[in-house]
């Protein structure tokens, strides 16, 4: 079965600084359909206006990872990390037993375009933990590239929690074949472009569940397109 879920469907605020869309319940937007999927608990699409930002807030218990597409987004938190996340880069920080942190677009002239996704841990009050990678896009390429798992491997960024996470990018006539199995849960999100999902269509925003599927095949049908794949228990 898959379900799709619209773009135009999702929690959509316009702040000024920051206009955001919420694929399942977060904050003020609640929707009882949506409030999440398997482990999968936030995706939020944000673009911050340039020199804006998140001020210094706190988080526990909670898998964060920071996906960025356009523009560059500065990150510091309590446990001594200070970067700029940039395209390509995958930003990982375990909440765990609570840490505070803030996030502003680094440029004063520029907007900042980023994936927000929370992931539920497996276990609670953990020691907190941060980390980074770079992916070029070259390694997404018309391939699935493993950029979160639950172990690391293949050079991914570990988290706490039975769940993988892969970056692609199609162009032209590129298409992808899906490794889905029958006891598994997977949700696509859509990050530009337009693809098909066994033919089904799927435009920038969309998501799509995907459960008890025997065969899952994406086909690119926009000059580029790049989209996040989820494999969860």
């Amino acid at each position: 079965m898959i379900q799709i879920r619209k773009s135009s469907e999702r929690g959509h605020f316009d702040h000024g600084w920051l206009n955001t869309y919420h694929t399942f319940s977060f904050g003020d937007y609640q929707d009882p359909q949506f409030m999440g999927f398997r482990s999968l608990r936030v995706i939020n699409e944000d673009r911050v206006s340039p020199g804006k930002g998140f001020g210094t807030h706190s988080h526990r218990d909670m898998e964060i990872i920071t996906y960025v597409l356009e523009g560059k987004l500065s990150h510091k938190d309590s446990m001594g990390n200070g970067s700029v996340i940039v395209p390509g880069d995958v930003q990982f920080m375990s909440a765990g037993s609570g840490v505070t942190h803030s996030e502003f677009n680094h440029s004063s002239d520029e907007p900042v375009h980023f994936l927000q996704i929370w992931i539920l841990p497996k276990n609670k009050s953990a020691q907190p933990q941060y980390g980074q990678k770079t992916s070029s896009e070259k390694d997404k390429l018309g391939k699935l590239r493993l950029v979160v798992s639950s172990d690391g491997r293949q050079n991914s960024i570990p988290i706490g929690q039975d769940a993988d996470i892969y970056a692609s990018i199609l162009e032209g006539d590129q298409t992808s074949s899906l490794p889905v199995k029958p006891n598994r849960f997977y949700w696509i999100q859509v990050a530009s472009g337009e693809l098909l999902l066994n033919d089904l269509s799927l435009k920038a925003g969309d998501g799509a569940a995907l459960r008890q599927e025997a065969t899952a095949e994406i086909k690119n049908r926009a000059p580029r397109s790049e989209f996040l794949f989820f494999d969860l228990a």
